[in-house]
């Protein structure tokens, strides 16, 4: 039997995370009990200053396939790292991680593992020809998404049309091979974790999903777009001959980040 530990970073997320649990939770335990895979649920709460640990509690309480860490540092990307870590601890062969909106549904994300067998990780993609995306985004969010993505395929030679959908899952041995060598725990680290499974000849393929737009959205792209650039570009120096300007480039932006 498949055993799955998916992922849920949650900063602030009161207001979601209640929903989601109530959607994920009978939903595997239904796949638990008719023998389809085992799994568990692993929120990890990070800088929370809200109710989103109290909530997440309660819901442990009545499955016991709910598990939380709770990290006193913030970013998605430090929440998932640490999440990936503490479920390879256990023995999960799958491990994924999704965002706390429920954007994607729980059938959604079962997509994912019904079709990772043939792969090293499997990505949801919210454009692809098959994919469906309701309600459609606005016309400024596409162009912006597709701008960044055309940037993110140049400067890493990525064939993929959506690296920014939260919601991935890969083999256990995928992230054995990658996790320690991630350069980014901030901005666009799900660009360097796919990068990385690349550099090592891993498979990861992209698949079209089911999406929905949600409310209460915690990144503000006009805001974060910028740094995601920048990271990927500290990326792209740090596999290339001009690896050694690396130091340099952290410290303009280190000057940056403190006139912000």
């Amino acid at each position: 039997m498949k055993k799955v530990s998916i992922i849920v970073p949650a900063y602030n997320e009161e207001k979601r995370i209640g929903h989601t649990l109530e959607l994920y939770s009978p939903y595997f335990e239904f796949l638990n009990k008719i023998g389809e895979i085992d799994y568990e649920i692993l929120i990890v709460i990070n800088n929370t200053t809200d109710r989103t640990l109290e909530i997440v509690k309660s819901y442990a309480k009545k499955n016991k396939n709910i598990r939380y860490l709770d990290l006193t540092k913030g970013g998605k990307g430090y929440a998932v790292i640490e999440g990936f870590k503490d479920a390879l601890k256990r023995d999960n062969n799958l491990i994924g991680f999704v965002d706390a909106d429920c954007s994607t549904k729980p059938e959604a994300f079962y997509d994912l593992i019904v079709k990772i067998s043939k792969y090293d990780g499997v990505i949801a993609s919210r454009y692809l020809k098959k994919s469906i995306v309701e309600p459609k985004q606005t016309l400024a969010r596409i162009v912006v998404s597709r701008i960044f993505n055309a940037y993110i395929r140049a400067l890493l030679m990525m064939p993929y049309r959506d690296t920014q959908c939260g919601a991935k899952l890969f083999k256990r041995n995928a992230l054995e091979r990658t996790l320690r060598k991630l350069t980014m725990s901030k901005w666009a680290f799900d660009v360097d974790l796919i990068y990385s499974m690349r550099k090592e000849g891993l498979h990861v393929e992209e698949i079209p999903t089911k999406w929905s737009d949600k409310t209460h959205a915690k990144i503000n792209f006009m805001r974060a777009g910028p740094w995601m650039a920048l990271g990927i570009l500290r990326l792209r120096l740090l596999n290339s001959p001009f690896k050694s300007m690396t130091r340099i480039y952290d410290k303009m932006l280190n000057r940056v980040w403190k006139l912000r």
